[in-house]
C-alpha cells in the first residue's frame, strides 16, 4: 500500500501532524479520563505503555499507508489537545473511517470541528477519497452535532457491537459523500 506523504496540516489556531513519542505523556493523560473516554470502543487507559504501544503503531501505520492519525495541536503553544485519524483506508474502493479523540478541557471551543474540517479536506482532495464513514456511541450527542455540521448523514444503526467494560453498546454509522462535501462548501 502507498505511503502518504508527509503530512502537516494548518488552521488559524491548530497544527495537526503526525505523532511522535514524545506525545505519548500528553497522549496518556487525554486517554485516561474516563468522560473523555466513555463513549470510545476501549476502556480508558490506565498505563503509560498503552500510550507508548499506540504512537508506535500509529508511527508504523503512517509509514505504510494503512491509517493516518494525526496529533492537533494548538498552533500558539504546540500542546496536543487531541487526535484526528483516517484509519480502515481501502484505496481500492477510495473510503475509509474517520475517528477523533479530544481532551476534556477544550470541549466546547470548535477545536474538533476545526481539525475535522482539514482532515476531511485532506482525505477528499489529497488522498482522493470518495466516502468517509464514522460510528458513534447512539448517546454521544454532542459528536453527532458535530457530523451534522460537518455533513455527515446517519445511515444506519448496528446493534450490539461493542463490548467495554462489560457492557454492550451500538453504534450509529454516518458516511460523507465527496460530491455531498462538495456541494456543502459552495
Amino acid at each position: 500500500m502507498p505511503r502518504f506523504l508527509p503530512t502537516t496540516l494548518h488552521s488559524p489556531r491548530l497544527t495537526l501532524r503526525v505523532l511522535t513519542p514524545a506525545d505519548a505523556d500528553a497522549l496518556f493523560t487525554i486517554c485516561r479520563d474516563d468522560e473523555t473516554m466513555r463513549y470510545w470502543s476501549c476502556a480508558p487507559w490506565r498505563e503509560k505503555a498503552q500510550a507508548v504501544d499506540h504512537v508506535r503503531q500509529s508511527e508504523d501505520n503512517y509509514r505504510d499507508g494503512t491509517a493516518l492519525q494525526l496529533g492537533v495541536t494548538l498552533r500558539e503553544t504546540g500542546q496536543l489537545i487531541g487526535t484526528v485519524t483516517l484509519y480502515a483506508i481501502m484505496r481500492a474502493n477510495h473510503r475509509c473511517e474517520i475517528g477523533y479523540l479530544l481532551a476534556r478541557p477544550h470541549w466546547g471551543h470548535g477545536y474538533m470541528g476545526e481539525a475535522l474540517a482539514l482532515l476531511i479536506e485532506h482525505g477528499f482532495e489529497q488522498l482522493e477519497l470518495n466516502r468517509i464513514e464514522a460510528d458513534l456511541h447512539p448517546h454521544n450527542a454532542a459528536s453527532a452535532k458535530l457530523l451534522d455540521k460537518l455533513h455527515f448523514r446517519l445511515e444506519g444503526q448496528l446493534r450490539e457491537r461493542w463490548f467495554v467494560n462489560g457492557e454492550v453498546s451500538g453504534s450509529d454509522m454516518y458516511g460523507l459523500l465527496r460530491s455531498d462535501w462538495r456541494a456543502a462548501k459552495g
